[in-house]
């Protein structure tokens, strides 16, 4: 097979990892900076173009496209879908998954456990919105945030109303959640691929921070997932309409509640923690799945 990564950075590790995992099996690859591509947008022969080269020699593409540039990523894809080749995840999916906002109110359509959660756009709403989460301490996200960045913990509601007041001057989109002090300052990342969590870890905050990301100096250890708990990541992904995703869950007294649905999960932490062939199990399925036109969307999205 010819695949196609799209990444900025070949030397990342979760893309020099999937380089790797596809080499092994006897497929080339070619890793695309996304950001360098440009389409020929016809009626008969839609094409994207790379460095003067056609990208229609293709049989899948693997897509590892940014927050920063989620818009034009997208668009990139949704070229490559209308050209029939098959994404592991489809354009929709991942501007879906993008919007926390979106994402939730389909989970939440869904009967997924979730957060409480809160958004409004007026200032006045303020008070009503800390009440409606339970009160402080609370969670303010940051709508387009990834990794943990534009996400405040406030202890008291004065701090809350602070954060909350400042934002809204910075006309900045953002959501309100309950703060699930019982997970103790972890959550869990369940790598779904398929209907299957192929991988799981338990991701603990370092002390003095409440964020569990690796990128903020959390650690991960590999953990045993309950059978709630995989099927609620499994059931996640489903509904963004992910193929290959990272779902956060939180351990509530109520039962797993999702974070977050990612569509471009890092490889490191995983594979690391569990010592899981995850790269591996990605291109086994692209291997079993690609085939020409087998999208969702075609590209309608």
């Amino acid at each position: 097979m010819n695949i196609i990564i799209l990444s900025r950075n070949a030397r990342l590790y979760s893309t020099s990892r999937l380089v790797e995992a596809a080499e092994l099996r006897g497929h080339s690859v070619k890793v695309v900076d996304v950001l360098k591509c440009y389409m020929d947008i016809t009626s008969d022969k839609p094409t994207i173009f790379y460095k003067g080269e056609k990208l229609n020699d293709c049989d899948a593409v693997i897509p590892r496209i940014g927050a920063s540039v989620t818009r034009f990523g997208t668009a990139v894809l949704r070229q490559f879908e209308m050209m029939g080749i098959y994404p592991i995840n489809e354009s929709v999916a991942i501007s879906r998954s993008r919007d926390k906002l979106r994402s939730l109110q389909l989970l939440s359509r869904k009967g997924v456990g979730l957060p409480i959660t809160g958004f409004a756009h007026s200032v006045d709403n303020t008070e009503e919105i800390i009440n409606l989460v339970g009160g402080a301490p609370l969670v303010i996200k940051l709508i387009e945030g990834t990794q943990g960045r534009g996400v405040v913990l406030t202890e008291t509601k004065k701090a809350a109303e602070s954060v909350i007041d400042a934002f809204h001057e910075l006309d900045a989109n953002f959501i309100v959640q309950e703060f699930i002090k019982e997970s103790g300052g972890s959550d869990i990342r369940c790598f779904v691929i398929g209907d299957k969590v192929v991988a799981a870890m338990m991701r603990t905050a370092r002390e003095g921070e409440f964020r569990s990301n690796l990128h903020r100096g959390g650690e991960a250890k590999i953990v045993k997932l309950t059978k709630d708990e995989r099927a609620t990541a499994v059931q996640a992904a489903r509904i963004m309409g992910l193929n290959m995703a990272g779902v956060d869950i939180l351990r509530a007294n109520r039962g797993p509640v999702v974070m977050e649905v990612n569509s471009s999960p890092g490889l490191e932490g995983i594979e690391k923690a569990t010592g899981k062939d995850v790269a591996g199990m990605v291109i086994d399925f692209i291997e079993k799945n690609a085939r020409p036109n087998k999208t969702r969307t075609k590209g309608k999205g």
